[in-house]
């Protein structure tokens, strides 16, 4: 008989590593903002794509079975203060994330990206 080589935990080195991530976030954020000014009209449309390239991004991290979600929220910069959280349902030991903030005079940006293993 056939051993069971069915894992219900990752590997180490597949494990999702938060500070590998939050530094691919930044540097999107930085890439993708440096000398943006808010716009309503573009800022959907930027949002997806941020969204997308830090998608594509924590992909090339090879985390085996991680499913990515990636939260992107931009705001104008007007002086108050925002506050945000998420809720999620997950494994301590298999699930993780990693977040980064974009300020600039003229607008903020908030990027998470959650990855959460698939069993």
């Amino acid at each position: 008989m056939g051993e069971n080589s069915y894992s219900i935990r990752p590997a180490f080195q597949h494990r999702f590593k938060p500070a590998i991530v939050k530094a691919k976030i930044n540097a999107v954020l930085k890439e993708e903002l440096t000398n943006k000014f808010y716009d309503p009209e573009e800022v959907p449309v930027l949002t997806r794509k941020i969204a997308e390239t830090i998608k594509t991004q924590v992909k090339e991290c090879a985390f085996e079975r991680y499913k990515l979600v990636v939260q992107v929220v931009i705001g104008e910069q007007r002086g108050e203060g925002v506050k945000m959280a998420a809720r999620c349902f997950w494994d301590a030991d298999t699930d993780n994330f990693a977040q980064a903030v974009y300020m600039n005079d003229s607008l903020f940006c908030v990027a998470a990206a959650f990855g959460c293993y698939h069993y």
